[in-house]
């Protein structure tokens, strides 16, 4: 079962469940979360090894969007799904399997195909940080400097360390050994999604280009495709509000 945060109360709208990307969080969407809320149902999800969740060592989409299913499950009849990269996978995965859950669907900056750009390095790093010296984020940060140089990507990562248990809220062991199926998509997939679907991309990120179209149009019957200027694959982080007109102008229509 997934750990999972609810923000405001059932209206006329579809509740909106969010799934993160790898290495998130639900916490990274708490602030999203509260604004969507004002007039909607959010539930905002730990996916499997990641946060509060609980530690698997399977880790496929399969698995992802079975977790989500569950999730839809336990509140009854369908909901709206917005995910990012990881979670935008997991999302595509659900809405081809099992499409009577999903109303509408957004993909954050993702396409459903596999990509080549392994996470491992990240997780090496993660693992190298000797938590015996990590009184405080900020050690954190100071001792992960000379592996990761991107600030942004440290503030982002050190989000999942719990600094008082003195542990990570990542299962590292399982995301590693199923990296290739996280960069990867269902090969073949055959279903087919009818309900809108929108792929929203970062302007400066390359994760979803003009060549993914096809796949993307064999997959889903009603896509729309938007871009928000001057942000890379962290669009929700790095342009929030953006991101909130965005997510509120589609799931509104």
């Amino acid at each position: 079962m997934l750990n999972f945060v609810e923000n405001g109360t059932q209206s006329d709208k579809k509740s909106l469940l969010i799934a993160h990307g790898l290495f998130g969080s639900a916490r990274n969407w708490g602030v999203i979360a509260k604004r969507l809320s004002e007039d909607r149902h959010i539930v905002t999800v730990d996916m499997r090894n990641h946060g509060e969740s609980l530690w698997h060592d399977s880790h496929t989409y399969d698995d992802l969007a079975g977790d989500l299913a569950e999730i839809i499950g336990n509140f009854g009849g369908n909901m709206d799904v917005l995910g990012h990269s990881m979670g935008g996978k997991a999302g595509m995965v659900l809405a081809l399997t099992q499409p009577e859950l999903v109303n509408r669907l957004l993909v954050a900056d993702i396409a459903p195909i596999a990509y080549a750009h392994t996470q491992s390095p990240l997780i090496d790093a993660m693992k190298s940080l000797d938590l015996s010296k990590v009184e405080k984020r900020s050690d954190a940060d100071k001792l992960l400097a000379e592996l990761i140089p991107e600030t942004s990507v440290r503030a982002f990562l050190i989000q999942s360390l719990d600094v008082k248990a003195g542990r990570w809220r990542l299962n590292h062991k399982a995301l590693a050994a199923n990296m290739d199926q996280i960069i990867g998509f269902p090969e073949r997939m055959t279903g087919l999604y009818e309900g809108p679907t929108l792929f929203l991309s970062g302007g400066a990120s390359d994760y979803v280009l003009p060549e993914h179209r096809p796949e993307i149009k064999r997959l889903f019957a009603n896509p729309y495709f938007a871009k928000i200027p001057d942000v890379g694959h962290w669009l929700h982080a790095e342009k929030p509000r953006e991101f909130e007109a965005s997510i509120r102008a589609f799931f509104d229509a």
